[in-house]
């Protein structure tokens, strides 16, 4: 059976002409309109960006279209929980971090991972790592990007009852950030409640990576980096 996977992130409006021309139709609102052929199709699946989940390693997530940017809405929560004061490995096995080592802060933050166990122990920008297939780790750029479309307007991308003051998340993009906290590179756990932090799948060098902050009390997106062995959440974005 031939299938037709058709990725919606620009507007959620489609047009079918099924009949004898056996074509669909769809149109963005940039005004662009894309024909696609459905001959000898017999099924179609339509992924809509923002109405979508993407079901992976037996959860559930949400996602939600920034721009022109489609995303994961909820911080990934993938692999075998380890210790903070263990170091993952390069085997056959995803291993996270759950902060303080309770795995419903897991269920509720997502985990925490090195640089080199999100990216699967690869180097390239834009890698997939551990994210879902047809997804991958952000690059700088793409961050940058997500920056530029919420003006650098941190509340925006923070959940409602994240951050106070002049740093309360507002969640006017959908992005709905946790501030999780992270694990440092000595095994310890810090700042749940008061930042988080997101890889990046670009190097700084070879012990350090880019990665996006918000701060509780901030209404920034700052753009750091940090050695590679930290525990920092990952947001998956589609390619």
């Amino acid at each position: 059976m031939k299938k037709i996977f058709i990725l919606l992130t620009i507007v959620f409006t489609t047009t079918f002409v099924l009949a004898q021309h056996k074509t669909m139709t769809v149109y963005y609102s940039g005004g662009t309109t894309d024909v696609v052929n459905l001959t000898n199709t017999d099924s179609i699946v339509i992924f809509i960006c923002g109405a979508s989940k993407v079901n992976y390693g037996g959860k559930a997530y949400n996602t939600v279209l920034i721009g022109n940017q489609c995303w994961l809405k909820e911080n990934l929560d993938i692999g075998t929980r380890i210790d903070g004061n263990q170091e993952p490995t390069n085997n056959s096995a995803i291993e996270k971090y759950c902060y303080n080592d309770d795995p419903a802060n897991c269920t509720t933050y997502g985990g925490l991972y090195h640089w080199n166990e999100a990216m699967q122990y690869v180097t390239n920008e834009g890698a997939q790592g551990i994210c879902p297939p047809g997804w991958h780790i952000p690059t700088l750029t793409e961050f940058n990007t997500l920056k530029a479309a919420v003006n650098n307007n941190g509340n925006a991308l923070k959940a409602i009852g994240q951050g106070g003051g002049g740093g309360a998340g507002t969640n006017t993009s959908g992005f709905s950030a946790l501030l999780a906290g992270h694990r440092d590179y000595f095994g310890n756990f810090y700042a749940l409640g008061v930042i988080t932090r997101f890889w990046s799948s670009t190097e700084y060098d070879a012990n350090y990576a880019y990665f996006l902050l918000l701060y509780d009390n901030d209404s920034n997106v700052n753009l750091e980096d940090r050695s590679k062995d930290y525990g920092f959440s990952v947001r998956c974005i589609k390619d």
